[in-house]
C-alpha cells in the first residue's frame, strides 16, 4: 500500500529560491521515510502574506521552472508525485493561488483555488473556475483543494462523486482557524468516505501566526496522524486508497446499515445549484 506524507514547513516570505531548496530537501527526506507522495502547504514557494505587487513579482507560469525543479527532485528521490502550493501567472497575467501536482515526468495537474477568503494574498487573486479531477495515479485517484475550500461541503463532494479516493489539501491555516483540524477535516472525510491529507504551514508572516497541526484523516473521519502546532514536521502513513471506494457502513447487519452515497436524496438538493 502507498505511503502518503503531509509536510509541515515554514516558508520564507518572498524568497522562492530558498523555499524551493527547502522543498527539494524535504522531498528527499519524505522519500527516506518511505513516502510515495508528499503534500506541501499553500503558497509554500512564495509565502502567503503578500501584497498584489509582491504576488505579481514572484508568480510563475505552470508548468514552468519551479515545477521542473520539483519534477527533477521527484525523479531523483523516486517519488510518485508531490503537491506544492504557489502563485501562478497565466498567459493573460492573471494570478492564481495554485496547487501543482508534479511527478518525475513533469506536471500532472494543477488546481486553482476556487474559494477565496478576504485574507493574505487571496485578496488580490483571481478565483479558479473549475474543480478538475480526480487524477488517476499509481498511488490512487487524487483530488486537490486548497485551504478555505474545505469550509464548503460542495467541492469535496463533487470530487468524491467523481471517484476521488484521496483529497490533497495544501493549507495556510492561521492560528485562529482551529476548527479545520478539530472538526472540518474529519467531518469532510467522514461525509464522503475518503482520505484527506492536509499540509499546513507554521511560523509567522507580518503579524499572522500559523496553526501547524497538519492532519491525515481516514475514510471514517478517524485521525490517523496530527502534527504539533509549532515547528516543521513530516507526517507519513501507509493508507489503502481502495477503502474510499466502499461507501457502505454496516454496524449491525440488517439492523443498522448506512450507504453514504446511495442514501442521498439529490432530487431535494436543487437549491444548492441555484
Amino acid at each position: 500500500m502507498p505511503r502518503y506524507a503531509a509536510v509541515q514547513m515554514e516558508p520564507i516570505l518572498l524568497d522562492p529560491e530558498a523555499n524551493l531548496e527547502k522543498i527539494i530537501n524535504l522531498i528527499h527526506e519524505a522519500s527516506k521515510r518511505g513516502a510515495q507522495i508528499a503534500v506541501f502547504p499553500e503558497c509554500a514557494v512564495t509565502g502567503y502574506a503578500l501584497s498584489a505587487e509582491e504576488a505579481a513579482a514572484v508568480a510563475e507560469p505552470i508548468p514552468g521552472p519551479q515545477t521542473q525543479r520539483m519534477s527533477d527532485a521527484c525523479r531523483e528521490a523516486e517519488l510518485t508525485a508531490v503537491v506544492v502550493g504557489t502563485i501562478e501567472k497565466d498567459e493573460h497575467d492573471r494570478l492564481f493561488n495554485t496547487a501543482a501536482l508534479v511527478g518525475p515526468d513533469g506536471l500532472i495537474a494543477r488546481y486553482r483555488k476556487t474559494h477565496l477568503p478576504y485574507l493574505g494574498v487571496d485578496r488580490y487573486l483571481a478565483a479558479g473556475d473549475t474543480l478538475p479531477g480526480p487524477f488517476e495515479t499509481s498511488v490512487g485517484r487524487l483530488g486537490m483543494l486548497i485551504c478555505y475550500d474545505l469550509r464548503f461541503p460542495e467541492p469535496i463532494r463533487v470530487l468524491a462523486l467523481a471517484g476521488a479516493q484521496v483529497i490533497l489539501l495544501p493549507t495556510a491555516w492561521p492560528r485562529t482557524a482551529t476548527l479545520y483540524p478539530e472538526f472540518m477535516a474529519q467531518s469532510r472525510a467522514a461525509e464522503n468516505g475518503l482520505y484527506l491529507i492536509a499540509a499546513n504551514r507554521v511560523g509567522e508572516e507580518r503579524g499572522t501566526h500559523y496553526l501547524g497541526r497538519s492532519v491525515i484523516v481516514g475514510p471514517d473521519g478517524e485521525m490517523l496522524l496530527e502534527a504539533r502546532a509549532e515547528g516543521e514536521e513530516i507526517l507519513c502513513v501507509e493508507i489503502d486508497p481502495t477503502r474510499s471506494n466502499h461507501k457502505q457502513r454496516i454496524f449491525v447487519p440488517w439492523e443498522y446499515e448506512l450507504n453514504l452515497f446511495e442514501d442521498r436524496r439529490p432530487e431535494l438538493y436543487h437549491t444548492l445549484t441555484t
